[in-house]
């Protein structure tokens, strides 16, 4: 099932922390992590957090690959996810499907590593380094209810919200 992704300014959820997931290796958590996976992969993403399709759960979807043909899928599934250690900078273009057509620069961590659970609850730990290290934050933060025009100086996020003000006044972003 292809979920609708909610939308910056369009609804608080993006704006909470989402609660923690206590029920695990239930069908209804294996078909809503699949569903995460169809939806972003349909919006061209390369992760995808519960709140963005008005879930508050703290469940996030990654694949680096972005379901591209020619690449074999690397899909990860982080439940209760944390980022445990973090190292080095750097600097480069962002982009959320909550927020389209907008891409900033963001510094963020080079190098992660994430304490998570899978659907059946077991935990494990994971290092990513540049993209996915990116991937990792960007979608960990939106289950703690931060964008990543947050990261962004307030006279540039206020320029945003005007864009998208503007946008929602014409009926182009619902």
């Amino acid at each position: 099932m292809i979920y609708r992704i909610v939308k910056y300014l369009n609804n608080p959820i993006l704006e909470r922390p989402a609660e923690s997931v206590t029920e695990f290796g239930t069908p209804e958590l294996a078909e809503l992590v699949e569903s995460m996976f169809e939806t972003m992969y349909s919006a061209r993403g390369i992760g995808l957090a519960a709140p963005q399709i008005d879930i508050a759960k703290r469940i996030t979807v990654i694949d680096i690959t972005g379901g591209e043909e020619g690449h074999e899928p690397e899909k990860l599934v982080l439940i209760n996810p944390e980022v445990i250690a973090k190292e080095g900078k750097i600097t480069e273009e962002e982009g959320c499907l909550s927020i389209p057509g907008i891409r900033e620069p963001v510094t963020r961590a080079r190098k992660v590593t994430i304490r998570a659970q899978n659907t059946e609850g077991e935990w494990y730990e994971m290092d990513g380094e540049d993209l996915l290290a990116r991937a990792f934050q960007h979608e960990i933060d939106h289950l703690n209810g931060i964008l990543f025009v947050n990261h962004l100086s307030a006279l540039k996020r206020d320029l945003i919200r005007r864009r998208i003000r503007k946008l929602q006044k014409a009926g182009e972003w619902e």
